[in-house]
């Protein structure tokens, strides 16, 4: 039968994943499988892949075909390059030691293009959230300005200031000296309005007509 590598989708709306398969090619997509070799979550920077890598070389080895997004994933993790290494050890182009050295330099390399870019993206990825942030900060500035001017006009109107000259304020000073002094020398000049003296009761004279009670005369 006709062995096939492909994938099975997984998980829920606007979040799949998808399991790496064997899978006969007559068999629905998310059907029956042989057997299941890795998973690939394509929602993550960069996309996550778990793969074993010796049942991916051996299913390449027996014949099964990868789709196209398989190819690729297996590519990527160097399974397609040891394969093609092998082929080589068995057609005598060299042994095995010499195999596994190109393949360690190749994944040496690889990994170190993979990190170049992670690097790459992380740096731009810092860049972007700077440039950002710095936006962010001119419009909470702006906004700033426009709130404190709108508060000082607020309170221009409640309160206005009457701009005065020098000589405005000297008059109003004078004239208030004066006010008060007129007002001082007014209230000393007023007359004080005196009690009236309670009146003192009047001792009683005898009348005139009145003739006093005679003494009695000693004998």
């Amino acid at each position: 039968m006709a062995t096939k590598l492909r994938l099975q989708r997984r998980g829920r709306k606007n979040y799949a994943f998808y399991q790496i398969i064997v899978a006969d090619s007559r068999a629905p997509r998310d059907g029956k499988y042989i057997e299941r070799i890795g998973s690939y979550n394509p929602n993550t920077n960069p996309a996550t892949i778990t793969l074993d890598f010796d049942r991916a070389l051996y299913w390449l080895q027996v014949g099964a075909q990868p789709t196209d997004t398989v190819r690729n994933i297996l590519s990527d993790e160097g399974v397609l390059m040891k394969k093609h290494l092998l082929g080589g050890v068995t057609k005598g182009a060299f042994d095995e030691a010499e195999a596994e050295k190109r393949f360690e330099t190749w994944k040496n390399s690889k990994l170190q293009a993979t990190q170049k870019l992670k690097n790459k993206d992380e740096e731009a990825q810092r860049a972007a959230e700077k440039a950002r942030l710095d936006a962010e900060k001119e419009v909470n500035k702006a906004k700033a300005e426009a709130l404190a001017k709108k508060k000082a006009e607020t309170e221009a109107a409640n309160n206005p200031v009457v701009e005065e000259t020098t000589e405005e304020i000297v008059e109003e000073v004078v004239e208030e000296v004066v006010e008060t002094v007129e007002a001082t020398e007014t209230k000393a000049e007023e007359p004080k309005v005196e009690e009236p003296k309670a009146e003192e009761p009047k001792a009683e004279t005898p009348a005139a007509d009145e003739t006093p009670a005679e003494e009695p005369k000693a004998e």
